[in-house]
């Protein structure tokens, strides 16, 4: 190949910049021209693209975000939006294509992949929830970020002997929400895998650990778990907050940490997978290999058909949450 080109779609991850640099320094160091796309696949179908080089990717590797920027288009969801991308291919020279973004980000790569345009995805998302996967760049930083927010939250909770619930991001995954639940010692954690029951899992688990003497709690709750709250007329962690110090008597409140999660300078472990993975997939294009997606099994780097990648399904640990019941009371 001559001419590659580099996207992140969808959130942004912290170590998505990482990939970007890696990317385009392998590509650089291989003799082939290599392509910024700004803002995902909306920037692919108009053009938005700028050339890169060693220098284009100094002095990133620390920073969250990414320096490529990101953006949904409903458009190229359509057959003439996909073929705008593809003409812009044509055009710029284009050959293959980094992806790096979740599972929507996949799916367009995976159309593109089969109407000629090698594409390699990266999997950049705090969620972890890519099903051929077992780590995704961005998700130690981001627990490490709930852990600092809750560690600080904690510090009001049990000057006043209260209750905090704390909202976590994970709309269809619970994996951020255990672990970090684990991490902070949380009382209860609430998961979209799993079903709950609020009185016995938050309310008599309380009761319980007040009468080892404990008079303060934190509760996690992955905001995946909304639906099932709804359905038991609780309509966002704030009500749930308020049935607590209804039925207890502890003084409630809910804090949700929103896309503070998303930020932050990226840790030593979603730089260096980053790196990894960056590294990995300009190879395969540089070796003529499309419609793949790289990802890590049991810490090594490894890529799969794309399409066999998007059927590919994850589920929660299990042993790991009865872990956490036993030793968070």
């Amino acid at each position: 190949m001559k001419t590659i080109a580099v996207l992140t779609s969808g959130g942004d991850a912290p170590g998505m910049n990482a990939a970007i640099r890696a990317v385009v320094r392998t590509g650089c160091e291989n003799g082939v021209r290599v392509l910024g796309i700004r803002r995902g696949y909306h920037g692919l179908m108009n053009g938005d693209m700028f050339e890169m080089n060693l220098r284009s990717v100094s002095d990133i590797i620390h920073r969250g975000g990414t320096m490529l920027y990101s953006a949904r288009s409903k458009e190229f969801c359509t057959e003439a939006g996909m073929q705008k991308a593809i003409d812009v291919c044509k055009e710029n020279g284009i050959e293959g294509i980094v992806v790096i973004g979740g599972d929507g980000s996949f799916r367009g790569a995976r159309d593109l992949s089969v109407r000629g345009v090698n594409c390699v995805g990266i999997p950049g998302t705090i969620d972890n929830d890519i099903g051929c996967c077992d780590y995704t760049i961005g998700y130690d930083t981001a627990l490490n970020t709930i852990m600092d927010m809750v560690d600080r939250i904690r510090d009001t909770t049990e000057s006043h002997d209260r209750c905090t619930v704390v909202e976590v991001m994970g709309r269809r995954a619970g994996y951020l929400a255990l672990n970090a639940g684990i991490a902070i010692g949380a009382t209860s954690i609430l998961i979209p895998e799993l079903e709950f029951s609020v009185d016995k899992d938050i309310i008599e688990r309380m009761r319980r650990t007040q009468k080892t003497g404990k008079q303060h709690f934190i509760i996690v709750v992955a905001e995946g778990v909304s639906d099932q709250l709804k359905e038991r007329g609780l309509n966002d962690v704030g009500a749930l907050a308020k049935y607590i110090e209804h039925n207890l008597g502890v003084e409630s409140r809910a804090t949700v940490l929103g896309h503070v999660q998303r930020g932050g300078s990226p840790s030593v472990k979603d730089r260096v997978v980053a790196s990894q993975m960056g590294n990995y997939a300009a190879h395969l294009l540089l070796n003529g290999v499309g419609n793949r997606v790289v990802a890590m099994q049991k810490e090594a780097i490894v890529d799969y058909d794309i399409v066999e990648a998007l059927n590919m399904k994850k589920s929660i640990d299990l042993d790991l949450y009865k872990i956490a019941m036993e030793i968070s009371i």
